[in-house]
């Protein structure tokens, strides 16, 4: 290996270069849908890469999978049917899995050569594939989506970023048929961006939703490893407001290291800039 190799690098915006030292490589291999790597690093631990671009770190992982999960899980009166599209490292489905009212978390996600690296070397987030309770199937999300006769108390769609594979989850046919399968008090979260980087995504995320959904409203965390340090996922919902009708009070004391009632509430303080933005749609 030689010193250069040692480092990796996510390039963001065409003038942006995220970097970072690793110590070894544990992973890396070439799926029919991208390239996929694992990481072993000092500060962040293992660290999983799709096609050069951080997915997610032992580090920090807790924050967005906490707050994918828990935010519509906790504002939804009683979620029993969910589904993930993406979310290969298991991240999102651990935390599914820990509300017992969860009858069945049903994941589908594209490649299974990111869910094989996750299972061998990232077993914090990989863990959820143990639990009875998940059914994961291997195939496209989108099709999934499009032909499912099931229907849904939330969908959950943890995707990459607009590239690739991951490309018609930011579409307008693909929320269409989201909103199909979600029951009439249904709510749906997805991987939102940055609003720093990527406000034209937000802006065409925002439009599809507010134009099937009566809610549609973004929210807001921060980490350390994806660009800009501020992140944001989308929730729509057809009949639940995220701050209006949460009760906090509902919530068990579950161990969070991230998630908690007060910044369910904060999460939804829209930044002034964007809020601005959003308002014009």
């Amino acid at each position: 290996m030689t010193e250069t190799n040692l480092w990796r690098h996510e390039a963001y915006a065409q003038n942006v270069i995220l970097k970072f030292l690793c110590k070894k490589i544990l992973f890396s291999d070439q799926s029919p849908y991208q390239k996929v790597e694992v990481v072993e690093t000092d500060y962040f631990g293992r660290v999983l890469l799709n096609d050069d671009i951080i997915m997610i770190c032992e580090k920090d992982e807790f924050v967005y999978h906490e707050m994918i999960a828990h935010v519509p899980l906790f504002l939804h009166p009683n979620p029993e049917n969910i589904l993930i599209i993406g979310g290969g490292d298991g991240g999102t489905a651990r935390e599914v899995l820990k509300h017992p009212s969860i009858k069945l978390c049903h994941m589908v996600e594209i490649d299974q050569m990111v869910v094989d690296a996750c299972k061998l070397h990232i077993p914090q987030t990989a863990v959820s594939f143990l639990h009875p309770k998940l059914d994961l199937k291997i195939e496209d999300g989108v099709k999934f989506v499009q032909n499912s006769n099931e229907k849904y108390d939330v969908v959950l769609i943890d995707s990459t970023d607009p590239v690739g594979p991951a490309v018609p989850l930011f579409g307008d046919t693909f929320y269409k048929n989201v909103f199909n399968i979600l029951k009439d008090d249904g709510i749906v979260v997805a991987q939102g961006e940055s609003p720093f980087y990527n406000l034209p995504s937000q802006k065409s995320l925002m439009k599809i939703t507010k134009k099937l959904f009566p809610i549609s409203c973004f929210y807001h965390f921060g980490n350390m490893t994806y660009p800009g340090g501020l992140w944001s996922f989308l929730l729509a919902s057809k009949q639940y407001h995220p701050v209006k009708d949460f009760q906090k009070s509902k919530i068990p004391q579950m161990k969070f290291q991230y998630y908690n009632p007060d910044i369910h509430i904060g999460a939804f303080a829209t930044p002034s800039f964007l809020n601005k933005i959003i308002q014009t749609l």
